[in-house]
């Protein structure tokens, strides 16, 4: 059994309800038998519908995701369909910023960092010689402008906290990864409530950058072992796990969950990923987990 979870845009309705059952029959994806378990069921009713299907996921993915205009679509086997483990990326995804391009706004060049930064993000350069280079261009900044960065510009993507606190007050384990920097994934993972925050460390000499950043860099590879360690670790089937990003370097990760979702995703990583959530906020995770309103936990 598989369920296709419609998920509203802000101020949008889920549309034609009868079209998706129409396009889920002209695609294959319901046998036959008429069955009890058809009837569409609302998780929260104007915000987000379950359909059940018993077969050709990809083709319901592929026509519902063509057909219903701006609202989001996932697709899953509707077994282990609330997660036991997430792993999620922090820049664009977790917060609104690069936390890296902000950081160089500081130093008068964030336009020259920034542009390398979607160039790596894109997947058009390798990701630790593009930190690297980025790095470098920080040598002699201030150290004490990490702290009014993250002061002036770091914001929490909408969602974030009730994603991760209501999968934590179910008993998930919750771990944010990052190719960003230890001085704010560590303050942005404890504010949402993170178990563990993993990412990489300046170099600070004085109270200035010195240019570099530890080895080894924390890369797509960091991030396909970390979701896999954790998994193993946990016991948990690769179905029972969930991971979001944005970038490429995030696509192992996703590729490697048993829901993968790309988070308003550069073009590279939506095509590689199982779901995508390109309309609503980081609660759209929480219906595609079939959590009600009445279930978050926001505070």
């Amino acid at each position: 059994m598989f369920t296709a979870t419609l998920i509203a845009a802000e101020g949008q309705g889920v549309g034609d309800l009868d079209l998706v059952s129409v396009l889920l029959a002209e695609q294959g994806c319901i046998s036959s038998n008429p069955a009890e378990w058809q009837t569409p069921v609302w998780i929260d009713e104007g915000y987000a519908i379950d359909f059940a299907f018993d077969q050709n996921p990809a083709a319901a993915r592929e026509v519902l995701e063509g057909e219903l205009g701006p609202i989001d679509v996932i697709v899953q086997p509707a077994a282990n369909r609330r997660k036991k483990l997430l792993v999620a990326d922090m820049d664009s995804t977790m917060i609104t910023v690069e936390c890296i391009d902000e950081l160089a706004d500081y130093a008068g060049i964030k336009d020259r960092i920034a542009a390398v930064t979607e160039a790596a993000m894109r997947g058009e350069l390798d990701f630790a010689e593009a930190l690297d280079a980025r790095v470098a261009l920080l040598k002699d900044l201030e150290a004490s402008a990490i702290d009014r960065c993250r002061a002036e510009r770091v914001r929490l993507m909408p969602g974030a906290k009730a994603l991760i606190r209501t999968m934590k007050a179910h008993g998930a384990r919750t771990v944010l990864v990052s190719g960003g920097f230890t001085v704010f994934a560590e303050p942005v993972a404890a504010e949402i409530g993170f178990d563990v925050a993993i990412a990489n460390r300046l170099g600070i000499a004085g109270d200035r950058l010195d240019g570099l950043v530890a080895k080894p860099i924390v890369d797509a590879a960091t991030k396909r072992i970390t979701i896999e360690a954790e998994r193993m670790a946990l016991g948990l089937e690769v179905s029972e796990t969930l991971a979001v990003g944005d970038g490429a370097n995030d696509i192992p990760m996703i590729q490697a969950a048993g829901l993968g979702v790309a988070y308003h995703a550069k073009p590279k990583t939506a095509a590689a990923a199982g779901a995508r959530v390109d309309h609503g906020d980081l609660t759209a995770l929480l219906w595609a987990q079939g959590y009600k309103r009445s279930e978050w936990v926001t505070d």
